[in-house]
């Protein structure tokens, strides 16, 4: 067996005395390949990462992060440091520390979310009673883009479509804005269905009552002496119609 050229040692050899019984076990799992991405840390100073949210210190608000998520964990970097470790969790998921959270939010923010809340009951009785159980945990300023986004579908769609989708889901006891969506969205398109098919139903009555209008029985053009006027099928040259009979050419 050929000695290494510097070492003067056996590779082999080295391997099986030093090296080998240093190595560790083979994972059970493969290798996750870990994602990673920008991120601007929102004034609610939790970030969007992987489909879920997660808090950092407020004092970033406003600043670039950047965030590495491998299924297990999600890291978050300010500046080449961590800064805040989370769970991963699963999609819509939301991992806050209370750490990240200024002295006395529970003060300030209660503030905004009865705000919001009051703009979520002044377009429905059942859409308010949603937003207030939206809101309704712990930390409720990290539950505001819920309501955000049941407001912007009352906007969008209307607020009796949002408020009949809001008292469905309360009988249901399911809190979701997706869900909500979801049953507005389907709700729309079947009204604009509906709309759809009364406006061709209108418009084929309308149709027939405007022939029925100015339709004349032929009885209207007969003429004092009794002669009737014939119309020619094809529409014939005057010539053609003077000779034809039944008419004053006869």
């Amino acid at each position: 067996m050929r000695a290494h050229g510097t070492t003067r040692q056996r590779p082999a050899e080295v391997f099986a005395q030093v090296e080998a019984p240093a190595l560790l076990p083979a994972p059970d799992q493969p290798y996750r390949v870990p994602a990673w991405s920008e991120a601007k840390v929102p004034r609610d100073f939790h970030l969007r990462a992987q489909n879920a949210f997660y808090s950092v210190p407020y004092r970033l608000a406003g600043q670039q992060v950047t965030v590495r998520a491998d299924g297990t964990l999600v890291k978050i970097y300010h500046r080449g440091q961590v800064i805040r470790t989370h769970p991963q969790q699963p999609a819509g998921g939301r991992a806050s520390d209370p750490a990240d959270f200024p002295p006395g939010t529970d003060v300030y923010a209660r503030r905004d979310v009865d705000k919001l809340a009051r703009m979520a009951a002044a377009r429905g009785e059942a859409g308010g009673v949603y937003a207030a159980r939206i809101l309704d945990t712990p930390l409720p300023w990290t539950r505001m883009r819920a309501v955000y986004a049941l407001i912007g579908l009352a906007r969008t769609y209307g607020n009796d479509p949002v408020e009949q989708a809001c008292a469905a889901a309360l009988a249901l006891d399911v809190i979701s804005v997706g869900k909500i969506k979801s049953i507005v969205e389907k709700g729309t398109g079947k009204q604009a269905a509906q709309a759809a098919a009364r406006s061709r139903q209108a418009g084929d009555a309308a149709a027939r009552v405007t022939a029925a209008r100015f339709a004349r029985d032929p009885r209207e053009f007969a003429a004092a002496t009794g002669v009737r006027m014939q119309v020619l099928p094809g529409g014939g040259s005057p010539a053609a119609a003077a000779g034809a009979p039944g008419t004053d050419g006869a």
